[in-house]
């Protein structure tokens, strides 16, 4: 009897270990494959941060986005740039932001073979610091400080963007009547760096940038005579918006410009001076935006 009792125990201690044995081991299993359904989850929300809708194409000084938004799928690309100078002019951020919102209540205005990116911000330290934020913003958020806004115009490292690139580029260079920094050599900051790198690896048709304040559309051009091409984009722009077509800038010496160096890579581009620093001057853009996507569409 003694003898069938310690069998019996036996055989119940024999088959506790067991199932202690192939619960445990299940339950490592288990976490081993959360843990790898975690990490997978994480990889895939890393890849989210770039799509076909949107593109970091670099960081500021600072550490903050420069981000280009893209509209169409055709195969000619349409870029269009506000922000260069910051906070001094944010109203070609504005009108960049207004060209978004257009576009993205009226995806009929792209032609079919055309896309179009827009660089709403290419300045953001700049911006953020008149207005903090590199975001849409009301008029109401700009600083009333005219020394504010005029740092605003540069970049953290307190360099005009817009003479930072590679066209007859000078570390001294000119704004006006003023003496400002064009950086330690073309490309020397991490803004210009960025625009570089996305325009070298698209290849664009056009490219339209926003300054202010002249009221006018002028063509790219660097050591010669402006393309054919951006003569015509010159002309298709001013005739639709109504701002004046004018042959060059002569106002002041203009080294490093970035419409400039477009035109050394053989890309028609143009700049379109806003005539305040204020208002965006939507209706006149819209129009004048409208007609550069069909005549780039031919």
């Amino acid at each position: 009897m003694n003898k069938l009792l310690s069998a019996v125990i036996i055989v119940l201690l024999v088959g506790i270990g067991v199932f202690w044995f192939v619960q445990n081991r299940d339950t490592e299993l288990t976490g081993d494959e959360t843990a790898i359904e975690e990490t997978d989850t994480t990889a895939t929300t890393t890849a989210d941060v770039v799509d076909d809708t949107k593109t970091v194409i670099g960081k500021s000084v600072e550490g903050r986005d420069i981000i280009a938004y893209h509209y169409g799928t055709g195969e000619r690309e349409v870029i269009f740039v506000g922000g260069m100078h910051g906070g001094y002019s944010p109203n070609t951020a504005l009108v960049a932001f207004d060209l978004m919102d257009y576009l993205a209540r009226t995806p009929s205005a792209i032609p079919a073979n055309v896309k179009v990116t827009v660089l709403p911000v290419l300045n953001p330290d700049g911006l953020n610091l008149v207005t903090g934020t590199t975001s849409r913003f009301a008029k109401s958020d700009i600083s009333s400080s005219q020394s504010t806004r005029t740092a605003g115009r540069f970049n953290a490292n307190e360099v005009d963007l817009n003479r930072n690139f590679d066209c007859d580029w000078k570390e001294s260079a000119k704004w006006q009547n003023k003496t400002v920094s064009a950086g330690s050599a073309p490309f020397s900051e991490t803004e210009s760096q960025a625009f570089r790198n996305y325009i070298e690896s698209h290849s664009p048709s056009a490219v339209v940038v926003w300054y202010s304040a002249a009221g006018g559309v002028f063509p790219s051009t660097c050591d010669g005579q402006p393309s054919s091409e951006s003569l015509a984009l010159t002309d298709v722009f001013a005739k639709a918006s109504g701002y004046k077509a004018f042959a060059d800038f002569d106002f002041y010496e203009i080294t490093g410009d970035m419409p400039n160096w477009l035109s050394t890579r053989d890309i028609p581009a143009i700049s379109v001076l806003l005539t305040s620093h204020d208002d965006a001057e939507w209706t006149q853009n819209k129009r004048g935006i409208d007609a550069t996507l069909k005549h780039v569409a031919k």
